[in-house]
């Protein structure tokens, strides 16, 4: 992970809907969980979909990578680390680390990546002023 001083964590309870046939959870639901990340990061640094929405654009994902290092299994909990990568780019990057709560083995790792959309979902070039100002806020200029 970076060393990137904006992280936030998020405790995950393996859910029965998250896994398959082995008790192991399916790969489908590691999106869900750094979704869950993005969400509680959102809320810590004022940085969510709604805040983003109220200043008139959008943040949708566009690169979406993990790497499995050892399964999570039903009726456990994980805990997923997420850190803000600063770029000068006008998108925004994280990276993810998912623990194994009981024992903190790591489990899995990946990295996301969003760009801004105005209101008629053309894409933005240059960093939105609202995000220059919360870069600006957390010391990231």
């Amino acid at each position: 992970m970076t060393n990137s001083t904006l992280k936030a964590s998020k405790e995950i309870a393996i859910r029965f809907s998250e896994v398959d046939s082995m008790n192991i959870v399916w790969h489908g639901a590691y999106a869900l969980y750094f979704e869950d990340a993005r969400e509680a990061f959102g809320e810590k640094y004022a940085l969510g979909y709604l805040d983003i929405f109220s200043k008139g654009y959008y943040a949708p994902l566009v690169e979406l990578k993990f790497g499995y290092k050892r399964p999570l299994i039903y009726g456990k909990k994980a805990r997923v680390d997420i850190a803000y990568r600063n770029t000068e780019a006008a998108k925004i990057v994280f990276d993810y680390e998912i623990f194994d709560a009981a024992d903190g083995a790591l489990a899995a790792t990946g990295s996301s990546v969003q760009v801004f959309l105005d209101r008629q979902y053309q894409l933005v070039w240059t960093n939105p002023p609202f995000y220059e100002a919360w870069k600006q806020k957390w010391g990231l200029l």
